[in-house]
C-alpha cells in the first residue's frame, strides 16, 4: 500500500466521510420510500427534505414505480440508487485524483 503524507490522508478520510454520510442520507430516503414510510413524520420529512438537493440531478432518468396499499403508498426510486452510484464513483475519482497531485517526495 502506497504511503500519503498527512494532508492528503486526512484529505482522503473527509470525502470518504462526507461519502458515507451522503450516502446513509439517501439509503435511508431510499428505504423510507420502499416501504412507504408516513411523509408526515418530522424525521421521514427531514430526510426527504434533506436528500431531495442531491436527488434533483438524477430526477427523471426513470420513472419511480409506485404502489399503494391500504395505509401506505410505497415507492421505487431508481434515482436514488443512481445518485448513490454516481456519487460513490465521484468520491472515488476525487480520491484517485488528489493521490495523482500529491508531490513527489
Amino acid at each position: 500500500m502506497k504511503r500519503l503524507s498527512g494532508n492528503l490522508f486526512i484529505a482522503r478520510k473527509m470525502v470518504y466521510y462526507i461519502l458515507g454520510v451522503l450516502e446513509l442520507l439517501l439509503a435511508f430516503r431510499f428505504i423510507f420510500k420502499l416501504l412507504g414510510a408516513n411523509p408526515g413524520s418530522g424525521f421521514v420529512s427531514f430526510i426527504y427534505s434533506l436528500s431531495g438537493v442531491f436527488l434533483l440531478p438524477f430526477e427523471g432518468i426513470f420513472r419511480s414505480v409506485a404502489t399503494e396499499g391500504i395505509e401506505a403508498k410505497a415507492v421505487f426510486e431508481p434515482a436514488t440508487l443512481i445518485a448513490m452510484a454516481v456519487y460513490a464513483l465521484a468520491a472515488y475519482g476525487i480520491v484517485k485524483f488528489m493521490e495523482i497531485k500529491k508531490p513527489s517526495p
